[in-house]
């Protein structure tokens, strides 16, 4: 009979052979879901056989990886700013590359303990506004999506984080529906240029929720809309910051100055390309 260890060892090489590079890391991400044990468990009780009912879910498990489904989508959780999010087929999985956003926000912020008000466009699973209420004991939130499973999905990240009680979220097209003024407004907005999206990688492409990649013909119709918002939105002396593709930094520098912003801060990810823009009104 099958045991932990076993299983592990079969499933890290059928990954392997498959081509996965993150091979060791998928398969017991996968088991420890599929077998409802903790990395302890697997550890100091190896040899333990498993049942036939996790026996059929970790192979369910399997074929979804093998099909290109993200490990993070298939255990339906993952892991922003050191707390845990659930995710849903509305959503993206969030991204290391993210926390630059958060980070550059943070580090802007004069004063950490004051009553902040905080909105986040295209919330998705919430990790941004969430994140940012956890570093922010006085501040409030507003998350805003179109997407009202996300927006279910957020709330619940929310209450699972112990923030909820501090913010509220909002089914809304951008601002549509959303009035000011906001002493910070963050958005990682769709940004992916219509016609690049068929290229993309397949756990991109088949996975992620169009509506939360495309950016319009250039990648940039969503920062048009934010920008023209910000005088509305931003309080005095508010601050605007978004996330961009690899490439934009400088597309937004032009469109903030369209805008009457002025761009205080270009933040960089960990593989060192623009990853931040943060704005404010100039």
């Amino acid at each position: 009979m099958k045991t932990r260890a076993g299983a592990l060892r079969e499933l890290r090489r059928t990954l392997t052979e498959a081509g996965f590079e993150t091979a060791a890391l998928d398969a017991r991400l996968l088991l420890l879901e599929a077998l409802g044990i903790s990395a302890t468990e697997l550890i100091t009780e190896p040899d333990v056989p498993l049942k036939p009912e996790q026996v059929e879910a970790l192979a369910a498990f399997v074929q979804r990886r093998l099909n290109h489904e993200p490990v993070a989508r298939i255990v339906g959780e993952r892991e922003f700013w050191g707390l845990p999010f659930r995710l849903s087929p509305e959503t993206l999985v969030p991204r290391p590359d993210t926390e630059t956003l958060v980070e550059t926000a943070l580090a802007l912020l004069p004063d950490r303990q004051a009553p902040l008000k905080v909105v986040d466009f295209g919330t998705g699973s919430g990790c941004i506004l969430v994140a940012l209420l956890h570093e922010l004991p006085n501040a409030t939130g507003l998350g805003v999506d179109l997407s009202f499973g996300a927006l279910v999905t957020a709330r619940a990240n929310a209450i699972g984080n112990r923030v909820d009680s501090r913010c509220h979220f909002a089914l809304s097209r951008w601002a549509d529906a959303v009035s000011g003024p906001f002493d910070l407004v963050v958005s990682n907005p769709p940004y992916i240029a219509s016609g690049v999206i068929p290229t993309l990688d397949q756990e991109v492409r088949e996975h992620d929720p169009r509506l939360a990649l495309d950016g319009g013909p250039d990648g940039l119709e969503p920062y048009r809309i934010l920008l023209g918002e910000a005088e509305r939105l931003l309080a005095p002396g508010g601050l605007l910051a978004v996330e961009t593709g690899y490439d934009q930094a400088e597309d937004l520098r032009s469109l903030a100055g369209l805008h009457g912003l002025e761009v205080v801060r270009i933040a960089h990810d960990l593989s060192g390309n623009p990853r931040c823009v943060a704005m404010k009104r100039s």
